[in-house]
C-alpha cells in the first residue's frame, strides 16, 4: 500500500502535535519532529495509543547536519515525502531572549528554508506533494497597516520573520507551479499555547485545522496563498 507520509516540525506539543494527530486520523503516517528524540517519541507514542501510525524523529531545526540526516532517513525508509508542515517557531522577544532578532529569524525563517530545500527532492517524488508554512497574521504587511491589535502586539523580529517566511512561500510556489506540488502559508489564529498565552481564543485542536486543510488539498487546490481556514489573507 502506498501510504501518505507527512513530516511535522515542532510536533511534540501544541499546534504541531494537533496537526499530526488530525493528519494521522485521516490514515496518514505522521513523523513528529522535536528537538530531542525523547520528546518526539513520547508524542508519537501517545498517537500510537490512539491507533495512529506515528513515528518520533529527532530534529534540531537550526542544525544543518540534523536536517541532512533526517532527509536521508526519510528517503531511505519511505522513498518520498507527501506533506511537510513547517510548524516549529519561536517568539523570542516575548521570552526576553538574548539576540532575540537573530534567534527569531534563525528558527522562523532560516530553518524552514533549509528544511524545505533539503526535502524538496522527496516532495517532488510525491504525486500530490504539499508544503504548509505555519505563519501568522502578524506577518501580513497589510494587516500591520490596518489593524490596531496587530500594531499593538506585534514585535519587529517576529513579524518580520513571518513576513519573510511568507515570501519564501511565494518563491517556492512560483518555482514549482508546473508540478503537482502545492505550497501555502497559513495563520492558525490566536491559540492557547505557550506562545499564544491563556487568553487566546482557540484551542490547539482548533488552531491546527487550517494547516491540516492545506496539507490535504485536492489537485485543484490553490498554491502560493496565505490562508486562515478558507479565507485568503492579504500579504
Amino acid at each position: 500500500m502506498n501510504k501518505t507520509i507527512a513530516l511535522i516540525t515542532g510536533a511534540s506539543k501544541g499546534i504541531g502535535y494537533e496537526v499530526a494527530r488530525q493528519l494521522g486520523q485521516q490514515g496518514i503516517t505522521v513523523l513528529l519532529s522535536a528537538r530531542t528524540s525523547a520528546a518526539a517519541e513520547e508524542a508519537a507514542a501517545q498517537l500510537r495509543e490512539q491507533g495512529i501510525d506515528a513515528v518520533g524523529v529527532e530534529l534540531e531545526v537550526t542544525d544543518s547536519a540534523h536536517i541532512a540526516a533526517l532527509a536521508k532517513q526519510i528517503g531511505e525508509q519511505y522513498g518520498k515525502l507527501d506533506v511537510l508542515v513547517n510548524n516549529a517557531g519561536i517568539w523570542a522577544e516575548t521570552a526576553g531572549a538574548e539576540n532575540a532578532f537573530e534567534t527569531t529569524f534563525t528558527v522562523n525563517t532560516f530553518a524552514p528554508y533549509h528544511i524545505t530545500e533539503a526535502l524538496l527532492p522527496l516532495l517532488l517524488k510525491s504525486e500530490a506533494g504539499r508544503i504548509v508554512n505555519q505563519s501568522s497574521a502578524l506577518g501580513s504587511i497589510q494587516f500591520q497597516l490596518s489593524n490596531e491589535l496587530a500594531q499593538r502586539i506585534a514585535t519587529p523580529a517576529y513579524a518580520a520573520s513571518k513576513a519573510a517566511l511568507n515570501m519564501l512561500t511565494v518563491y517556492w510556489a512560483n518555482k514549482y507551479k508546473d508540478t503537482p506540488l502545492k505550497i501555502n502559508t497559513v495563520h492558525p489564529g490566536l491559540v492557547k499555547t505557550r506562545m499564544g498565552g491563556d487568553k487566546a481564543e482557540l484551542t490547539p485542536e482548533e488552531g491546527a485545522k487550517t494547516a491540516v486543510r492545506y496539507a490535504t488539498l485536492p489537485a485543484d487546490g490553490p498554491t502560493g496563498g496565505f490562508f486562515y481556514m478558507e479565507d485568503r489573507l492579504p500579504w
